[in-house]
């Protein structure tokens, strides 16, 4: 069997082979690798020459903007032989990486996942933008001693004219005004594209069944997660959005910190919102969460108890997901009454 190592990059990547007798075909006699043009001829053609007498594996890195260059190679390279090795190692690391089998193989998200990603990630894009110019124009407004009252933000505009402003704020208002129309546009675009995921997706439909979820959250656990089975256990798809606490510890010392925030930041900050609902409710499916969270809210703060809400969030939603079951308030426990040592 050939063993490949390719290390993407921008503008060149590191291409290093080891034939079956062992030696190696990345620079010319040498054990180094070889630097070929990042295009698609190039990614398509990152094999051995006597492709169809060999079978082959390759090792190349993790990384989100180096997937196109990997689909490009032969079919059977994309499926069942093409493994990854971590970012930052050179052809031959990785090479030897793959020969080894000291690496860590990648989840390959499907492309209608990766679709809907991309699909989040423009529609937050745009909602932070608005909010920027939003900001900017009540900040103006506060100048003049004017104050608006909260409303929609495709009600900015109306609610600046009801105040009467000067004729000089409104010449300064005008280029952010002329550009929050189209935003409000696309933004309500992106929402119904997303919304229409409900009909299409019977996971985002699943997930929605919680209180507290909407389209876009569940459509964003459901695009980062992809395939649910991946995960042995909800403690470890808690870990995989970065909602567990850190551990630091040396020795017989044992320190938990904050949580790593090792995984999908929309998706964590988006169950951290959906918390805050539950918090704030008061519908009769979420008293068992609530009272669960203010519990936790008495002894460490509010703050914490809503992260740790998050967490338990997600917890649910994997068990939803992975039995095909959809929310059931009655089998969410209460906290058990904690009791008071005796002096």
């Amino acid at each position: 069997m050939i063993t490949i190592g390719l290390d993407l990059h921008k503008r060149e990547s590191q291409l290093c082979i080891a034939h079956e007798d062992g030696s190696i075909g990345g620079a010319p006699d040498r054990d180094e690798p070889r630097s070929i043009h990042c295009s698609a001829r190039a990614a398509a053609s990152c094999t051995h020459p006597a492709r169809s007498q060999h079978r082959e594996r390759v090792g190349r890195a993790a990384l989100r903007e180096h997937r196109p260059r990997g689909d490009r190679c032969r079919p059977e390279l994309r499926t069942d032989v093409c493994r990854t090795i971590p970012p930052r190692e050179d052809g031959s690391a990785g090479r030897e990486a793959c020969r080894l089998g000291a690496y860590r193989k990648a989840h390959r998200s499907s492309d209608e996942r990766r679709h809907v990603r991309a699909q989040l990630a423009v529609r937050e894009a745009l909602v932070r933008t608005r909010t920027r110019y939003t900001a900017i124009v009540k900040a103006l407004v506060r100048r003049d001693g004017l104050r608006i009252v909260g409303s929609a933000a495709h009600l900015l505009e109306q609610k600046v004219a009801a105040l009467q402003p000067s004729p000089q704020l409104l010449e300064e208002l005008q280029p952010l005004f002329a550009l929050l129309g189209p935003l409000n546009t696309q933004i309500k675009a992106a929402d119904d594209c997303i919304s229409q995921l409900e009909q299409t997706d019977p996971a985002v439909a699943l997930l929605m069944t919680m209180p507290g979820i909407g389209a876009i959250t569940a459509s964003a656990v459901v695009a980062v997660a992809d395939d649910i089975t991946r995960f042995d256990s909800a403690h470890q798809f808690e870990a995989f959005l970065g909602l567990v606490p850190g551990e630091l510890s040396s020795g017989e010392k044992r320190h938990i910190g904050h949580i790593t925030k090792a995984g999908n930041a929309r998706v964590r900050y988006l169950l951290v919102e959906a918390a805050w609902r539950i918090m704030r409710s008061k519908q009769d499916d979420t008293t068992a969460l609530r009272a669960w969270a203010i519990g936790i809210a008495n002894r460490r703060g509010k703050r914490i108890a809503v992260v740790a809400l998050a967490r338990r969030l997600a917890g649910i939603l994997y068990a939803m997901w992975k039995h095909n079951e959809p929310f059931d308030a009655r089998r969410i426990r209460f906290p058990r009454p904690r009791t008071i040592p005796m002096a």
